[in-house]
């Protein structure tokens, strides 16, 4: 039986957790694919989104049957945003497996629509949630428990 997994983290990593997370986030990763996940979710968000995709890219040169999926809240997602940022979004989006729009234009309510999607029919969520104090990465892991999930916070594994 496959398992599918989300991810859901800050868009802003201070320096000094980025190498640690990379790796834990690679480490842990791999370890779900050897417990038969094959589908990973992730909102194209800058961020922990960014690298949980590229994380998933990596590790599908050695393992080819996992898929990386997006659920993208619009296509207008990148407004805004600085080219660099903008550019490896469009590299991660021609590399992914699939990818879907939870709606044609951005409304307020719209980044919580497409959080309830990334959770919907997965089995673990792997997060990087720094406090759980409001904001869409707090909103999406209460969700994941409420959903019955596992939930798997890597900013656990920063702090040893």
């Amino acid at each position: 039986m496959s398992k599918t997994v989300c991810f859901t983290g800050h868009r802003q990593i201070p320096d000094a957790d980025y190498p640690q997370l990379e790796e834990s986030l690679r480490v842990e990763v791999e370890r779900q694919i050897l417990q038969g996940a094959t589908d990973f979710r992730t909102g194209g968000a800058v961020g922990f989104d960014t690298l949980s995709a590229l994380s998933v890219l990596s590790l599908r040169m050695r393992y080819p049957e996992i898929r990386l999926h997006l659920i993208l809240p619009s296509p207008d997602q990148t407004v805004g945003w600085r080219e660099t940022d903008a550019q490896l979004y469009r590299q991660i989006l021609s590399q992914a497996d699939s990818h879907r729009y939870v709606a044609q234009k951005y409304y307020p309510g719209l980044l919580q629509q497409r959080n309830r999607a990334l959770v919907d029919g997965a089995d673990v969520c792997i997060a990087y949630l720094r406090n759980s104090h409001g904001g869409g990465t707090a909103y999406t892991a209460a969700l994941a428990l409420k959903s019955g999930l596992e939930l798997i916070n890597l900013y656990d594994t920063l702090q040893n």
